[in-house]
Formats: structure tokens, sequence, C-alpha cells
């Protein structure tokens, strides 16, 4: 039953990412438009692609994009348009960016400083030093307590 309802939803989301009365004419702007579709991250779904979507917002995406093409738009001016709009978690695959590196380098960053001042606190330990004699002396009155 619930392999029914997957695939059920898999062939709505599909129809509605696919209605033929939104797509182009011209089947080389169409192809373009797929493409794009793929790379754009639906807001609503956060982890499909436009293309992939049933979202509204998705639909409205998709007519956006199809619409740029119309007007004679690149890739590149589309992309940017909608990073503009939404930004770059719009984009499935970001481009690089040293904003983006540092969001992703952090984390390492962070451990190996970590491993780095563990070791040197290791390492800086003072060795142990023997108990003076008063010192042994409460430890012994505190054992026979």
């Amino acid at each position: 039953m619930k392999r029914l309802l997957a695939i059920a939803a898999a062939v709505l989301c599909i129809a509605a990412a696919s209605d033929p009365a939104e797509r182009l004419t011209d089947p080389a702007q169409e192809a373009r438009a797929r493409v794009l579709f793929r790379e754009v991250r639906c807001l609503v779904c956060q982890n499909e692609s436009i293309d992939d979507s049933s979202a509204e917002l998705a639909s409205d995406l998709r007519r956006l994009v199809r619409e740029e093409i119309k007007a004679g738009k690149s890739d590149n001016q589309i992309r940017a348009h909608l990073t503009d709009r939404y930004g770059e978690f719009v984009l499935l695959k970001p481009a690089f960016s040293w904003s983006n590196a540092v969001l992703w380098g952090a984390p390492v960053l962070v451990v190996v400083a970590g491993l780095a001042l563990l070791i040197a606190n290791f390492r800086n330990r003072p060795a142990d030093e023997a108990l003076s004699p008063d010192e042994e002396a409460a430890v012994r009155r505190l054992s026979e307590d």
C-alpha cells in the first residue's frame, strides 16, 4: 500500500511539473528550460528541483524561467535573476565563492584548532611532583578516618 502511494505521489509530481499548457513552443527553448528546472531548488520542498516539485511556488518559478527564456536571456542571466531575488539557496548547486568556502571550511578549521589545542595542552602539562612531607601526612590522616 505504501509503495502504491509513493508511486502515485511521484506520478502526480511529474504530471504537475510537466503541464503541456505551460510548455514553450520552441523545443530547443523548452529543453533549455528543463535543464534550468533541474538546477533550481523548490523553496517550499527544499530538497527537490522545481522540475520535480508540484508546489505552487515551483510552478511560478517554472513560468518565470520560461518567460525569461522567451525574452532571450541567457542561462547565466536567468540564474543571476533568481539568486538576486531568492538568494543563492535557490540553486541546487551554488557557484563557488569565498563565502561558501568559509562556510564549508570553518568546521574543519575548528576541529583542527581543537586538536592542536588538545595536543598542546598535553605536551605542556607539568610533570607530577612528589608530595611534600606535610602533604603526605595529611593524606595519611584522611585515609585513616
